[in-house]
């Protein structure tokens, strides 16, 4: 753990800072997965998962849990529009708590950020929101023409002052050569075992989804946990529907009584307000 100021000026402690990142470098692998709510990160800490990515704005909330994690704050493509935009929604993040940003957007934007030092993950390979551009969901770096090309961007990323870049379904020797020869933490997502750090959905980890994207895997079947929490709501319900249409629905335990004593008492002074209307 490392003792550093936060963004807000405020002592703190993290696992790794970016020096620390880059010393393990090629000597020990690191994990990262993305985290949407307090429960997940609570997951995330308890298993010892390295490194965190979460949404720009909910960074306060997944900071409260994960106090001592490096995390990065996801910067939406489309949201923020211009340079300033992003740098402000940037600089709101890193306040609240992130230790650094993610975006998939160009060098020219990773470039802005880094010049007002502002920590900058950014994105090649697949790139999922951009695959209408890129000829759709495909692995890239499997051919000598689209590896080099890789290459290039890989290192113009490095230029422009980002520290790491998440690379996507990317041929995993081309992404082993590209790591070892660019001053970067390449984060693997799909992209074999050559990264720097592997890289995976929580939603995926653990399966909630029956059908999983082609480059992942699981280690759990959530979806059938949810399958059968489903089945069990709606045969509960059901049984609800039907008894609820009958006139000994509610069970005698679960019914307030009053005596027969008051009951009398009750009926015998109500009739005589009811008659006197």
């Amino acid at each position: 753990m490392k003792k550093i100021y936060n963004f807000s000026g405020e002592q703190a402690v993290r696992n790794y800072t970016i020096p620390d990142l880059f010393k393990l470098k090629g000597k020990k692998k690191l994990t990262q997965i993305n985290v949407k709510n307090s429960i997940e990160t609570k997951i995330a800490v308890e298993a010892n998962i390295d490194l965190l990515i979460t949404g720009y704005n909910i960074v306060k909330e997944i900071r409260n849990i994960a106090k001592n994690k490096f995390i990065t704050a996801a910067i939406p493509f489309t949201k923020f529009k211009t340079n300033d935009e992003i740098l402000s929604a940037s600089l709101e993040a890193l306040e609240n708590g992130a230790d650094a940003v993610y975006t998939a957007r160009s060098p020219r934007v990773v470039e802005y950020l880094s010049n007002e030092s502002v920590p900058v993950m950014a994105h090649l390979g697949l790139i999922p929101r951009k695959s209408i551009i890129t000829g759709g969901l495909r692995a890239f770096g499997k051919t000598s023409e689209e590896a080099l090309s890789l290459l290039k961007s890989f290192k113009q990323m490095e230029n422009a002052g980002a520290f790491s870049v998440e690379a996507e379904v990317i041929a995993e020797k081309t992404l082993g050569f590209i790591s070892q020869n660019c001053n970067l933490i390449t984060i693997s997502l799909g992209s074999g075992n050559n990264g720097d750090v592997n890289y995976l959905f929580m939603d995926d980890i653990c399966g909630e989804n029956k059908d999983l994207p082609k480059h992942a895997f699981s280690f759990a079947k959530v979806y059938k946990l949810r399958d059968k929490i489903y089945s069990e709501k709606l045969k509960a319900v059901k049984k609800f529907s039907k008894k609820a249409k009958t006139n000994n629905f509610v069970p005698q335990n679960k019914i307030v009584q009053i005596n027969s004593t008051n009951l009398g008492i009750f009926k015998k002074k109500a009739i005589k307000i009811l008659n006197n209307k």
